[in-house]
């Protein structure tokens, strides 16, 4: 497990009609391996957003290559609303699964338990339940009435991240970014792109294996410089703010977007 291969061949992971789990901006969003899947036009993808997403979904919505979307919320922070998500919605290009940060969370972890729900408290009264059908209140088996809300478990196909390293053998550094490990664990395949490749044993020692996503967890591995960008990585670099604003500011219209995405996998590349 952990096979070290080209970004493209890493990209082909990512299927027509793949479920594709995708982190938040802060914990290691894979934008060169996105430019590579935008390349292959792997269309009707199911995006599980772990548990929001930003630049990355709004640049596949954009694309075109969305039909479900599965998520809290969608943001470019503080460069303002996602414009190509926020388009989309209003045109009803694809189904949009409205989630909670929680609920996203507990429908992996059932995964990655491999059990078939998780229950959750805090929904119960919202709208959220007349939206969500698969989301089902049930008693509480050890109190009497106490409803409660069960989440279905969420397996991807595939979840992709960036990561500051990894090594030969395919263990990741994760850090402190656990949610990764959720992930990783509950779907099917996990790709990773990363920025070096270590030459000794990330769990050679107590203290380097501390962080670490081991190898059999790990499906694949590209190595991509930089490969955040212009999202930021932990330790690494800081998110290029003036990108993305310029990013937000093109992508308000179908011909802006266009505009941007057409080199932007270049410009990805020349940011290394």
């Amino acid at each position: 497990m952990g096979e070290i291969v080209s970004l493209e061949e890493l990209a082909a992971e990512v299927r027509p009609g793949c479920k594709l789990a995708v982190p938040a901006d802060y914990c290691g969003v894979a934008m060169a391996a996105t430019a590579a899947i935008i390349a292959n036009r792997p269309d009707r993808l199911h995006v599980v957003c772990v548990p929001v997403t930003g630049m990355q979904g709004d640049m596949l919505i954009g694309e075109g290559l969305v039909g479900v979307l599965e998520t809290s919320a969608v943001t470019l922070g503080e460069a303002g609303g996602a414009p190509r998500f926020q388009d989309a919605v209003k045109k009803g290009s694809f189904r949009l699964m409205d989630a909670t940060c929680p609920a996203v969370h507990s429908g992996l972890i059932a995964a990655q338990k491999g059990v078939p729900f998780l229950p959750i408290r805090g929904i119960i009264g919202s709208d959220l339940l007349k939206t969500r059908a698969d989301w089902k209140i049930i008693d509480n088996p050890f109190a009497k009435g106490d409803p409660i809300v069960v989440v279905p478990a969420i397996q991807p196909d595939v979840a992709i991240f960036h990561a500051p390293e990894a090594d030969r053998l395919g263990n990741v550094r994760i850090g402190r970014r656990r949610e990764l490990v959720t992930m990783a664990q509950a779907a099917k395949a996990t790709i990773v792109t990363v920025e070096r490749i270590s030459e000794t044993s990330l769990l050679a020692t107590e203290d380097s294996a501390a962080g670490v996503l081991p190898a059999l967890y790990v499906t694949k591995i590209a190595v991509a410089p930089r490969g955040a960008w212009p999202l930021g990585l932990w330790g690494e670099y800081a998110v290029d703010s003036a990108e993305i604003a310029r990013y937000a500011a093109m992508a308000k219209t179908p011909e802006g977007f266009a505009a941007y995405m057409d080199g932007f996998a270049r410009r990805q590349r020349e940011a290394a």
